[in-house]
């Protein structure tokens, strides 16, 4: 396999060398490879991925591993029933 190939992202399927192509297109975050790949934005939220991409971020552009900036956390977003907040009992009445 051509090392370029390898995987980086699973969730994403997004090789390494996509993520050096965006280097080359000006990412110099975590957050940017992430907005110009898509990787660390699977089911894992970045658990498996976002250290190798501080590595190769690192590695491309001569800088401690320390000084590459990393991701902004942030939570999935998805619909919850207000029901999960509050019992049934605390609810107002409604139509």
């Amino acid at each position: 396999m051509n090392p370029d190939e390898r995987i980086v992202c699973r969730c994403e399927e997004i090789t390494y060398d996509e993520i050096r192509s965006a280097i080359a297109q000006g990412a110099r975050d975590v957050d940017a490879v992430k907005r110009m790949t898509r990787a660390g934005m699977g089911l894992c939220q970045g658990k498996s991925c976002a250290r190798l991409v501080s590595q190769i971020l690192s590695a491309q552009l001569g800088i401690g591993i320390e000084q590459v900036p990393q991701a902004t956390p942030r939570m999935p977003v998805r619909p919850v029933a207000a029901s999960v907040f509050a019992p049934r009992e605390h609810q107002p009445d409604g139509p």
